[in-house]
């Protein structure tokens, strides 16, 4: 016997409440989201037990927390990226950057080291938004020493690490927004460097539950990358027991192949008050590294009438041996005319033996 129209109908109905395949394709997102992340994270800790992998990746750079705004609520901001540091972040956030923005970022980071982020989000209403960033790390020259030269050889050398993206995001539907972030990454050592590719990709979905939003983001998803230069250079002599060997035969050393930092987090962020004159936002993400164990940030930030924000957070619960602990920040914005907006913000971040990091942000919304 054929169905009637109605019957197929009220099947439908009973399979995707509302009959509208639209309204599920975020939550069938979600739940694939979370699939994908809780089962690497219950293989790798039963493959890896008590090993925590530190040191065992390149380009750990791309491992420096990114925005003052997000560094002051405790690094868990992937749920609540709404701004051009999104990029780092979970670049779903971008589709949330309400009008275009430029941030310039710069920290004089650990063991004389300066790192520094540059992004650009242009917001396209319907068509998306699109970003572009940098990010880098370097040092001063520094004197080349060996064990027969301890005062130095006359040389002197540097490093820099350089990552550069693009970005696109969209607002799938009026709750749901994905993202993703292709770069390209370069290391540099004196007279040695590597390259390497790799991607970003996130989701944010606003339930409604107060309105509360979840991110999920894996980052530095990509390939391998090895150090290769004139360093390795050597020239060996295969027989040197032997009189008459050739000594200068030229060979390279063979360097070993490391994987990226990869990162797989999932937040949430929640306004516990919101009103025109104060907003609360709480925060917390859980963050599983293939370089280490996993951890737990959390975070508040209190916004007085959008002029002023206060933040406090603590990062790295449950990670092993970590020097980081309690982050602060604060916050201002400018109104100009026409729209414009410029932001400034500063965060603080405790580690331990290595004293403290502190990091300047600069935005400017047009």
């Amino acid at each position: 016997m054929n169905k009637s129209k109605n019957d197929i109908a009220m099947h439908a109905r009973l399979i995707m409440p509302g009959g509208n395949i639209r309204t599920m394709i975020p939550k069938v997102i979600c739940l694939a989201w979370i699939i994908a992340l809780m089962a690497p994270v219950s293989v790798y800790s039963q493959i890896t037990g008590d090993v925590s992998k530190v040191g065992t990746v390149a380009a750990s750079f791309l491992e420096i927390e990114v925005g003052s705004r997000a560094v002051g609520m405790g690094g868990a901001y992937v749920a609540v990226a709404d701004d051009a540091t999104s990029i780092y972040w979970n670049p779903a956030g971008l589709a949330h950057v309400p009008k275009s923005e430029a941030v310039l970022i710069h920290t004089n980071w650990l063991v004389d080291t300066s790192f520094d982020f540059v992004a650009i989000a242009l917001a396209l209403g319907n068509y998306g938004t699109f970003g572009a960033s940098i990010t880098s790390l370097s040092t001063d020259d520094m004197e080349v020493r060996t064990v027969l030269l301890p005062e130095g050889t006359g040389e002197r050398f540097s490093t820099s690490d350089i990552s550069a993206g693009l970005s696109y995001a969209l607002n799938l539907t009026d709750r749901f927004a994905i993202g993703v972030n292709a770069k390209y990454i370069s290391q540099k050592v004196w007279h040695m460097s590597a390259t390497g590719f790799a991607m970003d990709i996130g989701t944010l979905f606003k339930t409604n539950l107060n309105g509360m939003i979840i991110g999920m983001s894996i980052s530095n998803f990509g390939t391998s990358m090895r150090l290769q230069g004139n360093d390795i250079f050597v020239n060996y002599d295969e027989a040197p027991n032997f009189g008459g060997s050739n000594d200068r035969i030229p060979a390279f050393k063979q360097t070993e192949s490391y994987p990226l930092p990869l990162l797989l987090r999932v937040g949430v962020a929640m306004d516990i008050i919101s009103s025109e004159s104060n907003v609360v936002t709480v925060a917390l993400n859980a963050a599983h590294p293939n370089d280490n164990t996993e951890y737990v940030n959390m975070g508040v930030e209190y916004t007085i009438g959008d002029v002023v924000a206060l933040r406090m957070g603590y990062k790295n619960t449950f990670l092993r041996d970590s020097e980081e602990g309690i982050t602060a920040g604060v916050g201002t914005k400018l109104n100009l005319a026409g729209g414009v907006a410029f932001a400034v913000d500063y965060a603080y971040q405790d580690f331990g033996r290595l004293n403290n990091a502190q990091m300047f942000s600069l935005a400017l919304e047009f």
